[in-house]
């Protein structure tokens, strides 16, 4: 992120800003044909947001699949800019329930597009995207697609899924900062804008006319972040893509919970039902979170809490980032630690 003072508005960026785009669509080498690529600075949210804003239709009707806080929140945002959308609300231990979501489509020819969270951080679940997929492809239905906690660590198939777009950020599994976000989709997209603009800075058209025409950014970039990225980006090609990180971390994964399920620590969810990125683990009995939290804090670690219902009962660990084996073996020990007394 240490270069020279670069401003968003000369050349040098405006190079930048295209090659990240091309570079982005190549993560999965079967999109790069079709697809194309904007980022912008914010979070991953604000990309979820921008190509709900931008994509999602006005005059049909989109199809919110939900089983946890990500997706509720997708519904929320096709609400705040007044797009009609149905939501099929499953429980957050549950996933998509795809013959139901088969049977609201029937009593709903008024649905054009659907959209969902690949991987749900509520819980941890990597959702099913070839059964959610399949059922677009069949309807011909636009697929939506938040992979922020996902993309460039587990499979997308765009073709087979009938996605339209995704949205996902710098800061998880690329690796790379805070601070830049972006929207993938598909080239027709871009050139037929289907739905009025709902908002200034989340109107992913202009950000595509700029970045594919002259370069430029309608709003001012995240250059530290846009640097990271880059470096990010080209730290993944020289790995082995998608597939060789999704391989650490499945690695990183199965080294977790067996040193956890030694302790008699439970997942929430069977292991086939998890993403390869975070999972969520039940808190021994007469643990509490906020002890536990500060406890591994204080051994040089991170957890995070559940949400909503699982707030006091739960607590998630990803094992996404610059993670090494001496890493693994101190975070055995904290747990040891932490957890050993409830065993």
């Amino acid at each position: 992120m240490i270069r020279d003072d670069w401003c968003h508005r000369e050349p040098e960026f405006a190079e930048l800003t295209r090659e990240i785009n091309a570079e982005l669509v190549r993560v999965y080498p079967d999109m790069e044909a079709d697809f194309s690529a904007v980022m912008m600075t914010g979070s991953g949210t604000s990309a979820v947001e921008a190509m709900l804003a931008s994509f999602a239709p006005d005059s049909a009707t989109t199809l919110v699949l939900a089983n946890g806080v990500y997706g509720e929140r997708m519904a929320k945002m096709l609400a705040a800019h007044r797009k009609p959308y149905v939501m099929l609300r499953g429980g957050w231990a549950a996933g998509v329930d795809v013959d139901e979501a088969a049977r609201v489509l029937g009593r709903h020819p008024e649905i054009t597009h659907v959209a969902t969270v690949h991987h749900e951080t509520t819980t941890g679940r990597l959702n099913d995207l070839d059964a959610i997929g399949a059922l677009c492809r069949a309807g011909n239905l636009s697929l939506l697609l938040d992979g922020v906690s996902s993309f460039a660590a587990e499979a997308i198939d765009a073709e087979a899924w009938n996605l339209a777009g995704v949205a996902a950020t710098a800061n998880k599994c690329l690796h790379g900062a805070p601070g830049l976000s972006f929207v993938i989709a598909r080239n027709a997209l871009w050139s037929d804008a289907q739905t009025e603009a709902s908002s200034v800075y989340l109107d992913l058209q202009a950000y595509y006319a700029g970045q594919h025409g002259d370069g430029y950014s309608p709003f001012t970039q995240a250059v530290p972040a846009a640097f990271a990225l880059q470096a990010a980006l080209i730290e993944l090609r020289a790995g082995g893509g998608w597939t060789e990180r999704r391989r650490i971390y499945q690695q990183r994964a199965r080294r977790i919970n067996e040193e956890l399920t030694s302790l008699n620590i439970r997942m929430l969810l069977k292991e086939k039902e998890y993403s390869c990125v975070l999972r969520s683990y039940f808190l021994p009995d007469g643990c509490d979170y906020r002890v536990a939290h500060d406890a591994f804090k204080r051994a040089g670690f991170v957890i995070y809490s559940g949400q909503g219902q699982f707030s006091e009962n739960l607590f998630r660990l990803a094992n996404m980032g610059a993670i090494g084996a001496d890493d693994l073996d101190a975070l055995a020990g904290a747990c040891a630690d932490i957890f050993g007394p409830y065993k």
